[in-house]
């Protein structure tokens, strides 16, 4: 039980999130990983086509986009994503199975907000990186 005098806690706002990913068994396990961590995994896709569909369908809040879309660019992906929606300015990260230096600038480049390796994918992960890129945050940048 809280104290008194001590500040109350309060809980992230729950986001609506897309995992996009060319990996089945890794969305697989993604969603139900990140499902309850102040996210709400609103869906999943394998290919860009797929995603845009489901993001213009559910309005999600974060879109995390695999780098590495086999045939497709998660860089190129993102790059889309925020041109067509562009509430979504905050809210795409990249995530990958590699180190964010494997990419050289490339990430930095990115309108995404931020990179995830995909063994440190949570929700306080993805929530952080959301918060770093608020437009408050960005005004005069």
């Amino acid at each position: 039980m809280r104290r008194p005098d001590a500040p109350a806690i309060l809980s992230p706002v729950r986001l609506r999130c897309l995992i996009v990913d060319d990996n089945e068994p890794f969305l697989e396990i993604a969603a139900a990983s990140l499902a309850g961590a102040e996210l709400d995994v609103v869906g999943t896709a394998i290919t860009s086509a797929e995603a845009l569909r489901h993001v213009a369908e559910h309005q999600p809040d974060v879109v995390l986009v695999d780098i590495n879309l086999g045939e497709e660019s998660g860089f190129e992906l993102a790059r889309t994503l925020v041109e067509r929606f562009p509430q979504l300015a905050s809210g795409v990260i990249l995530i990958s199975a590699r180190a964010e230096q494997d990419f050289g600038g490339l990430i930095e480049a990115s309108p995404a907000a931020g990179f995830v390796r995909k063994t440190q994918l949570s929700g306080m992960a993805v929530h952080e990186l959301v918060a770093s890129r608020s437009p408050s945050d960005r005004e005069g940048t």
